[in-house]
């Protein structure tokens, strides 16, 4: 492991065989790069890379949800909703860091009107990389989400084909004219998506970029959101419910139970 300085935040370098990734705790812990062979996969830029949702993900409605007999109010940064979490726009600290493994903590705090810590760790292999997120509250049990928004190239470079993505999902969340959804279950439609979509079994997705590499998205979760309306990348977002999920399928983190949620990239040369 080593500590690089960048022109957007200091991060921490984590290496196994011919694979790089570098982890910026001081930028909401995203991941900031991943590069294998020396080539990059991931979109750069302080707001890309692969970054946490936590402890929602992303949006919910009108920015509010309830807990019991209590409604909270999030801030409304994508009008008419909050999006995302807070976990990215944060630094996390870190808590122990090797050659091929690092994890980080932060602990929740205003504007989530709910104690806690979030964990994330990171183990890379030379054709993986397993992340783990866990939710603990410190207090009062509350409803949490927690997943990944990474942002792959659509593109390689070298003159390469455009990434091929490929996935069978049990289901499609209808998305209603505000981006949210329905609470309809509807047959998977073709993209371009914005969508959710529900796989029982896991999490499985191949992102393929043809004559280069193999990535494969995995998780025991059963959402992931495909993203795929932009130009420059591709994002295939496991997490641990739907969009709004804080009000349509809350998940309370209570003393005894925490949230805990994983995804594996694994990744294969086909040159």
């Amino acid at each position: 492991m080593t500590t690089e300085e960048t022109t957007e935040t200091r991060g921490v370098r984590l290496t196994a065989g011919d694979a790089e990734l570098t982890v910026s705790p001081e930028n909401g812990c995203r991941i900031g790069s991943l590069r294998i062979g020396g080539t990059e996969l991931l979109r750069q830029g302080p707001r890309f890379g692969s970054f946490p949702m936590v402890p929602w993900c992303g949006r919910t409605a009108l920015g509010r949800f309830r807990n019991g007999g209590r409604t909270h109010q999030l801030p409304v940064n994508s009008p008419p909703h909050a999006i995302h979490g807070t976990g990215r726009n944060v630094a996390w600290s870190p808590v122990g860091t090797g050659q091929s493994s690092a994890a980080f903590t932060y602990d929740l705090a205003d504007p989530w009107p709910y104690e806690g810590r979030v964990t994330q760790t990171f183990e890379l292999s030379p054709d993986s990389l397993t992340v783990t997120m866990s939710v603990e509250t410190e207090g009062d049990s509350f409803p949490a989400q927690a997943g990944w928004h990474p942002w792959f190239l659509r593109n390689l470079g070298e003159g390469g084909a455009d990434a091929e993505i490929a996935f069978d999902a049990a289901w499609q969340e209808e998305r209603g004219e505000d981006h949210l959804p329905t609470g309809r279950r509807i047959a998977p439609r073709p993209g371009p998506w914005d969508d959710c979509f529900g796989m029982p079994q896991g999490v499985d997705v191949t992102l393929t970029w043809p004559g280069r590499l193999e990535l494969k998205v995995t998780s025991r979760t059963e959402w992931v959101v495909v993203y795929d309306e932009q130009a420059e990348a591709v994002c295939v977002e496991p997490q641990s419910g739907p969009p709004n999920g804080l009000n349509l399928m809350p998940r309370l983190v209570t003393p005894i139970d925490p949230l805990e949620i994983s995804m594996t990239w694994s990744w294969r040369a086909l040159a």
